[in-house]
């Protein structure tokens, strides 16, 4: 009776036929039906999602919305307001908790089945016949039944972190906000795995069964490759809790490469035909994470540097881009800097826009860490303008359209260089403003600084040009700036006494501007194209593969069969073949295409580049203009700024004031956790009935 109870597989021939269990036909269906009814229908999604995209940055619209579509955004914002605001999920909004507690229930549910029909089966079953080992087979269905639940989480995990993916962009969501997603997902996936293997340890442990944690077999279920992947996991979840996440990011960020240990070994575990569960999110995954590692193969050209050192070390660095190069307000850009580290990737919020700054791209970056601190010694340092600069870069990412201007107010509340997705928005509608002509919200920006030096960042919220200067004058901005750690006002103005530093950057040939991964004016077409492409060819050729080599070696082993896990190797070869060469051939097509267009675009910058003593090729013009236009967004921020020394502000008293003026009033936050928080509470609490619409920007949660 002893080998009949083996996990599993035995189940799986021996006691399915005589307990007549509910499973699901799918788990144990045909290959090819499963991987088409598992890939298929997220994949056309996705490719629809690209299209739609597409046509819908072609056809914005320009008209005033109808009163339906006014009372369709109304109901939706109510849908957005923070429900849940302090504990272990941080910030969750209605939607969020709707769909949350339908997945929780869906878990549960899913649960509650399995392990009532096959118990329920188990029980009825003559006792005579399980030989009193009734306790045992539930153990042995129980981890089964939790690695089936813990596989729904799976299937879920990768779509939040493929950050190109229009499916994310279909339904609103960024890459940045998607995060979160990701870590319930993760802890999920890897509590329910973690107890699937518990259960089977134990199981063994009863039964005297241990030589089974090595079995590693042919045709059915590896034991083997499932531990592997399971202390991958393991190893890759300890370094997730925010405390050590915090303390120690290098860590967290290196363990998390052992995600691919899991997903590899996982296949081997299972077989890649029921791996197809969770292939259609990370197969957008793969091929996101590819582009991004052909968009990060060339070094960047960087153009400039803006440093204050007053402002806790605070730099802004500019860089080319193609004219073609588009993006929203609160866009983020991933950094690398071989000189400091060739595998660490940090994400900052690019602060111009892409209409009012057509060939450069500023990001602001706060040393606050090793890596930022690094960076700030190695650009300021009086060398560094002598010898190229190598940067290369992921992205930018962020959401497909934004409509700042349904609001009457917008409040923008920051903490800290939390300033910095404000200053992409502001610029953003200083080009509304000037060139569509239409009319802009009101802007509020309260920011608490803890020195009267760190005003300093405040000289980077106009950029420095003489038309957008001008255009300035139609902004109705205020800023309350709180001064947390002084209790008065320094003799002289703040913004007259500031050390920022401009400082130009040697061109190299072999740096190029930044440019769109897949083209400018079709990269979402071309994206469907990629995932399209690459997946018919890979179900092409496994085809083949499969008829004409996997089967009939199979039929030469009898029984034994194929291996199973040379079957996974193989497809998943093929799989990440196919996506590499569809990638690699729109990449290389759009890039011949945009190579002439930057090759002069470098040329020019080339002749307008001041050397690194601080005088332009050309005789000086340049250096001096810059000096000059500096002062004209300086004064206008001086105007229109209101500082309070020694106090915090007082969000509750100021919302309410702002809501009250009428219209709708958007509430946008960056920062600190508890400055989140409490924004969310005052925004959820009902004090301004739905007036104030509220908007977290933050990695953390």
């Amino acid at each position: 009776m002893m080998w009949v109870l083996l996990p599993t597989n035995t189940y799986k021939h021996k006691w399915l036929p005589k307990l007549k269990s509910r499973f699901s036909s799918n788990y144990f269906g045909k290959q090819g039906v499963m991987m088409l009814i598992f890939t298929f229908p997220p994949l056309l999604v996705a490719v629809l999602s690209c299209v739609y995209l597409h046509l819908a940055a072609k056809l914005k619209p320009t008209a005033k919305k109808s009163d339906d579509e006014e009372k369709e955004t109304r109901v939706l914002a109510t849908w957005r307001k923070p429900m849940l605001v302090k504990g272990p999920l941080g910030i969750v909004t209605g939607i969020e908790l709707a769909f949350l507690v339908m997945f929780v229930v869906l878990l549960f549910w899913s649960l509650f089945t399995y392990f009532s029909s096959s118990f329920k089966s188990i029980d009825a079953t003559d006792p005579a016949f399980l030989g009193g080992l009734k306790k045992q087979l539930k153990l042995d269905l129980g981890g089964l039944w939790l690695g089936l639940v813990g596989n729904i989480c799976l299937t879920l995990l990768f779509f939040p972190v493929a950050r190109g993916s229009a499916v994310l962009q279909f339904f609103g969501l960024t890459s940045e906000g998607s995060i979160k997603y990701h870590i319930w997902l993760g802890h999920a996936v890897m509590t329910f795995f973690t107890a699937h293997g518990i259960c089977y340890i134990v199981y063994w442990a009863l039964m005297g069964q241990m030589s089974q944690t090595l079995k590693w077999s042919r045709s059915e279920i590896s034991n083997v490759a499932g531990e592997i992947s399971l202390l991958a996991g393991l190893g890759l979840w300890a370094t997730t809790f925010p405390r050590i996440r915090r303390k120690m990011f290098e860590l967290f960020f290196y363990t998390h490469y052992l995600y691919i240990v899991f997903v590899v070994f996982f296949v081997f575990h299972v077989g890649f035909t029921y791996a197809c569960y969770m292939l259609p999110g990370f197969y957008l995954f793969l091929v996101d994470r590819y582009l991004r590692f052909l968009q990060s193969r060339r070094h960047v050209r960087l153009l400039s540097a803006r440093i204050l050192p007053a402002a806790g070390q605070t730099l802004e660095l500019s860089f080319s881009k193609s004219p073609g190069l588009k993006y929203s307000p609160t866009s983020v850009l991933f950094l690398n800097v071989p000189g400091i580290s060739k595998l660490q990737w940090h994400p900052f919020t690019v602060t111009s826009n892409s209409s009012l700054e057509t060939d450069e791209l500023s990001v602001v970056i706060k040393g606050e860490g090793k890596w930022t601190k690094k960076l700030y010694e190695m650009v300021s340092s009086s060398a560094a303008a002598d010898h190229h600069f190598d940067v290369s870069v992921e992205g930018p990412y962020g959401p497909a359209s934004t409509d700042f201007l349904r609001h009457e107010t917008l409040v923008m509340i920051s903490g800290g260089s939390g300033i910095a997705p404000f200053i992409s928005i502001i610029r953003d509608l200083i080009f509304t403003s000037s060139h569509l002509q239409l009319k802009t919200p009101r802007l509020i920006l309260i920011s608490s600084f803890k020195t009267t030096a760190d005003l300093a960042m405040l000289h980077l919220l106009l950029p420095i040009t003489a038309a957008s200067s001008a255009a300035t004058a139609n902004l109705r901005l205020t800023i309350e700036a709180y001064i947390t750690r002084e209790k008065q006002a320094a003799a002289t103005s703040p913004f007259h006494n500031n050390n920022v530093r401009t400082k130009w950057f040697k061109p190299s040939p072999t740096h190029a501007p930044i440019s769109p991964i897949l083209g400018p004016t079709a990269s979402w077409l071309w994206l469907a194209a990629v995932v399209s492409s690459s997946f018919l060819a890979f179900l092409v050729i496994i085809g083949i593969l499969t008829g004409y080599y996997i089967y009939p070696e199979g039929k030469k082993h009898g029984e034994a069969g194929f291996p199973m896990a040379l079957t996974a190797f193989l497809y998943m070869l093929v799989l990440c073949a196919c996506v590499a060469a569809a990638s690699s051939g729109a990449f290389l097509w759009n890039k011949r295409k945009s190579g002439r267009d930057q090759t002069i675009q470098i040329r020019n910058v080339e002749g307008a580049t001041p050397t690194a003593g601080g005088s332009p090729a050309g005789g000086g013009a340049v250096y001096e203009m810059t000096e000059e236009l500096e002062s004209l967004p300086l004064r206008t921020i001086e105007e229109a700024t209101n500082l309070h020394y020694g106090v915090r502000p007082n969000l509750r008293k100021l919302l309410v004031e702002y809501c009250t003026e009428g219209g709708s009033t958007g509430v946008m936050v960056s920062g600190p956790a508890g400055l989140r928080h409490e924004a969310a509470a005052i925004c959820s609490s009902g004090l301004a009935d739905d007036s104030l619409q509220f908007e977290s920007i933050s990695f953390s949660w």
